[in-house]
């Protein structure tokens, strides 16, 4: 471990992650989970699925979420429709194809986190996803408009 702060070490290791695969058609499939990822959020918290709250979830510009769910449109994992309860607006859904993606992307993210902590007892794994929880909780409390 080097001398770098714990905040350094977060970044360190998001960054890390993040261009973990930049080119191809993991790149391509890991923008799918992506924004997939953001509509199953975002519905689990009761929130309308729009191209604005999208991105707001994943921290780009709305026209590149636009591009990320037209390509998610294409591929099945998404459905766009009319809101039930303001009609000029509109929602994203995941379809049922989608909703298998997910799994499959679960499942890698939890054998990749099993690797990753090989070793650590269950008690610090725990302790770990509840640390990471609340920073997850607290950054949207920091970031909410």
């Amino acid at each position: 471990m080097s001398d770098q702060g714990p905040g350094q070490a977060l970044f360190a290791f998001v960054r890390h992650w993040a261009r973990r695969s930049t080119a191809g058609d993991l790149a391509d499939q890991g923008r799918l989970v992506l924004v997939g990822e953001a509509v199953h959020a975002l519905t689990g918290r009761r929130v309308p699925a729009t191209v604005n709250a999208i991105a707001r979830e994943v921290g780009i510009d709305q026209s590149g979420v636009s591009r990320l769910i037209k390509a998610a449109i294409s591929a099945g994992y998404l459905s766009i429709e009319s809101s039930r309860t303001d009609a000029r607006r509109r929602e994203v859904s995941l379809t049922p194809a989608g909703l298998v993606m997910l799994e499959e992307a679960h499942r890698w993210q939890e054998q990749v986190f099993d690797q990753l902590t090989a070793g650590w007892s269950e008690r610090r794994r725990r302790d770990f996803q509840r640390a990471m929880g609340d920073l997850i909780d607290r950054s949207r409390l920091l970031n909410t408009p």
